[in-house]
């Protein structure tokens, strides 16, 4: 069995005609209504967690758990709610998601809340999930990543194993030419001033459109305006100056340049818990 978490409903339905065209005996199913997630992220989320969740001794504890597993456990102990804990977040810091069935997603959320009051725990709302993933640089469907777009111009050419893998998969052929040519790249922007960019904004030197804002943020953390944006190779190095078009893109131009990203913790020091230098 495995679980497939996408970021759109596409994806499945894609796994389901593939399956059928090979003549597969899988079974694709959407279990999205059978499973609630929780996300407690921050430097303490492990000290919240570890005070109320139980793993079985053929388990990793939640101090053992490394990045991008997952343990089978229980609120408690062994008798306690079942629940499925993964060193995982959306959030670019050191974090946890804890998937349950609906019918416990409340008394597991009061156990994580009352577990978290001495550690002054906050509810986060999408705006605020939105804001620490652009900072992070951690793309979103429809956004950074579409039918439209490869692994490449999404910025995650490290999720295709071309190297690792030597059987072949759908698309690869095609792959190996977009990474020996690759036509767009996803970079990070900064503006000037406060006005924000959005979604679609084209992206211009002089005249020319050379790439278009794909999400944008004003970093309280960084207090900088940042933008994430797919540009034109050619135009992808550090430093570069552009102009971001509001309205129609030409009565108003936003003065930005080409920045280096993830904006904030650059190295993933931070959500692979490795300690920072003195």
């Amino acid at each position: 069995n495995f679980r497939w978490i996408g970021g759109s409903d596409e994806s499945g339905i894609w796994l389901r005609e593939q399956a059928a065209k090979l003549g597969l005996q899988a079974w694709v199913r959407n279990s999205t209504d059978q499973l609630n997630n929780l996300q407690v992220q921050g430097p303490k989320s492990r000290d919240v967690l570890k005070q109320i969740i139980w793993t079985r001794p053929d388990q990793a504890t939640l101090e053992e758990l490394e990045w991008f597993r997952f343990s089978i456990a229980r609120i408690g102990d062994e008798c306690g709610i079942p629940i499925l804990v993964s060193r995982t977040g959306y959030t670019g810091e050191l974090g946890y998601e804890v998937f349950c069935h609906p019918k416990d997603a409340a008394q597991v959320w009061d156990a994580i809340w009352e577990a978290g009051k001495p550690y002054e725990l906050t509810p986060m709302g999408l705006e605020a999930l939105d804001m620490l993933r652009v900072e992070a640089g951690l793309i979103f469907a429809g956004y950074e990543f579409s039918d439209q777009t490869d692994p490449y111009e999404a910025g995650i050419g490290f999720t295709v194993p071309l190297k690792t893998k030597q059987d072949d998969f759908i698309g690869r052929d095609a792959l190996v030419k977009r990474k020996a040519d690759p036509q767009r790249v996803l970079v990070g922007l900064e503006l000037n001033g406060d006005e924000l960019a959005s979604n679609g904004d084209c992206v211009n030197i002089g005249r020319h459109q050379v790439g278009e804002v794909t999400s944008a943020v004003r970093s309280p953390i960084l207090r900088k305006n940042l933008a994430l944006c797919r540009i034109a190779v050619e135009y992808s190095e550090i430093g570069t100056e552009v102009e971001v078009g509001k309205l129609d893109g030409k009565q108003k131009r936003l003065p930005a340049k080409v920045v280096p990203f993830p904006f904030y913790d650059p190295t993933k020091s931070r959500v692979r818990d490795v300690p920072l230098p003195e």
